[in-house]
């Protein structure tokens, strides 16, 4: 499964030095990010047409970052190359048969004398013995952390980096204000805005989840059991690392470098049935995969449970780019403890995509009933109107049993296993879209926390009576959302879930929380309205 556009490695070492003092020279600030505004500048000495240009950025730019890094460099300049030669510029061309490894560089009128000046005038004396970079240095050194201003969003090189700054600067003080990581869902760091995307998959016991990242990563992982019997018993990230090891949950969970700090909130019972695999590998290096324990049935998934199974997996969702749903036709039934689960990813539907994994165990006509009977579990439990697609296939690393599934089964299966495959192959082109998203999600979730919080202390009496205020406030909760729905115009689909809402609701004194701060709504709702579509307009392509 190949997702990385050409990389280094299909260019020659004399042509990466080249590219090299070419990317140096186009970087204008220094920091390894080619922005669309150098890359118009440098990309116009290849006199291509504008369409062509065009292509070029949307190409090398493939996860839309807004910015190209060396190896996005190396493409581009590629895919320059190619079009000079007259190739047509596609976007599978990099998977196309062109000897990238010994293809030319691209013709770039006057760089040379471009790269001289540059190099002559970095080679001149330095005026009254004093270098610019050492005064700039010292300036920096010496300048105040306090008095320095904010950096404008002109001055970030990606999209990620200017929801990082929009973050910190105007929805993390509403979200601390309001205990908005108590009752919702943890603060953010670097490392959630920087993470890899990832797939989480779920399922009963034996329906092949873990088959279905090995069958992905053509090899097995550090830690993976594999058996007819629930063999999964923990929670297992796997991910890119420079060697093949497993990571105890604990550890992982502290690393300021990982994603995972927010699970420190499920507790030590959790963090022992968590842990993460890390192995080499090149899929890896675009997608993390979780890996989680069969959902239990019957008395097991009342008594055997020492952690919140639903509240890890809700936690996982908010994070997943991507959740499959994993049947397998001789377990349809939805469990109570599966319902509650699914029920919990409320909010990311667009995010789940349902496969009846193991489809050749059943010939034709078994698996037109079981698909049938499939839809019909899922319609009750989902309990929306649209039907989800079901995707088809038995993914392991065995033939299709064409005596079960017939001929028509084989082509079946095929077609259904491309389209999933597609679906995934599509999952680092669209991170940057997806983090936009839940962003957005994420930030009017807050609003309407605040909203709900301030008008619960406002109906907190002054004086007398206020554990009677509160118990009864509690209890009429979902009144209490209404009006607030109503007071401010707000879609009910947007409100939290009552139940969970009252639960942590009832370890807090209503009295104690803060008033509304019109300014951080205000703060909020400019950075929804103006700051978000403005970050989107500076980093799209240059040549649209």
């Amino acid at each position: 499964m190949e997702i990385d556009s050409a990389p280094i490695s299909r260019c020659s070492k004399e042509h990466q030095k080249i590219y090299q003092d070419w990317f140096s020279f186009a970087d204008s600030d220094g920091d390894g990010r080619l922005t669309g505004a150098d890359a118009t500048k440098f990309f116009s000495l290849s006199n291509l047409p504008r369409q062509d240009l065009k292509l070029v950025w949307a190409i090398a730019d493939s996860k839309r970052q807004g910015f190209l890094g060396f190896k996005e460099f190396i493409t581009a300049m590629q895919l320059v190359s190619l079009a000079q030669a007259g190739h047509a510029l596609t976007s599978d061309i990099l998977s196309s048969e062109v000897d990238f490894e010994n293809l030319q560089t691209p013709a770039l009128d006057g760089l040379g004398a471009l790269l001289t000046k540059k190099k002559r005038l970095s080679n001149e004396p330095e005026q009254n013995g004093s270098p610019q970079v050492q005064s700039s240095l010292a300036a920096s050194w010496f300048s105040s952390s306090k008095s320095a201003k904010k950096i404008s969003l002109s001055s970030v090189t990606s999209i990620v980096d200017g929801l990082k700054r929009l973050y910190i600067q105007k929805l993390k003080p509403l979200e601390t204000t309001y205990q908005f990581n108590d009752f919702v869902s943890p603060s953010l760091t670097n490392s959630d805005f920087d993470a890899k995307p990832m797939v989480m998959l779920l399922g009963q016991y034996s329906t092949g989840k873990t088959t279905f990242i090995k069958h992905l990563l053509r090899t097995s992982y550090p830690g993976a059991h594999i058996g007819p019997e629930p063999t999964t018993d923990r929670f297992v990230v796997v991910m890119n690392g420079p060697d093949e090891r497993s990571v105890p949950g604990n550890t992982i969970a502290v690393q300021a470098d990982m994603p995972f700090s927010g699970l420190t909130t499920f507790g030590s019972a959790f963090l022992s049935k968590f842990e993460c695999s890390q192995m080499p590998h090149p899929l890896l290096e675009h997608i993390t995969f979780v890996d989680t324990p069969g959902v239990l049935s019957g008395e097991k998934q009342r008594t055997q449970r020492s952690y919140d199974f639903t509240g890890v997996t809700s936690w996982f969702a908010s994070k997943c780019d991507l959740i499959l749903l994993l049947f397998d036709p001789h377990k349809l039934d939805i469990s109570d403890e599966f319902k509650r689960v699914i029920g919990s990813l409320r909010g990311h539907d667009d995010k789940i995509r349902v496969v009846l994994n193991k489809a050749d165990q059943v010939d034709t006509q078994q698996l037109m009933r079981v698909y049938g009977a499939l839809m019909w579990s899922l319609g009750k439990v989902l309990n929306t109107p649209e039907v989800n697609r079901v995707y088809i296939g038995s993914f392991n690393d065995k033939p299709i049993n064409e005596a079960a599934a017939g001929p028509l089964g084989r082509e079946l299966f095929e077609k259904e296993q491309d389209d999933l495959l597609s679906d995934l192959k599509d999952i680092p082109k669209k991170a940057c879209d997806r983090r936009i998203n839940e962003f957005v999600k994420r930030a009017r979730a807050a609003k309407i926390h605040a909203y709900i919080i301030s008008h619960l202390k406002k109906e907190m009496p002054a004086m007398m009576g206020k554990a009677k205020a509160q118990q009864k406030l509690i209890d009429n909760l979902p009144d209490e959302f209404a009006k607030v729905q109503r007071e401010h115009h707000l879609p009910a689909g947007d409100f939290p879930n009552v139940e969970h809402f009252r639960e942590v609701l009832s370890g807090y004194s209503l009295d104690r929380f803060e008033k509304l701060k019109p300014k951080m709504i205000q703060s909020v709702d400019d950075m929804l309205g103006y700051d978000i579509p403005d970050l989107l307009k500076n980093f799209r392509n240059p040549y649209d």
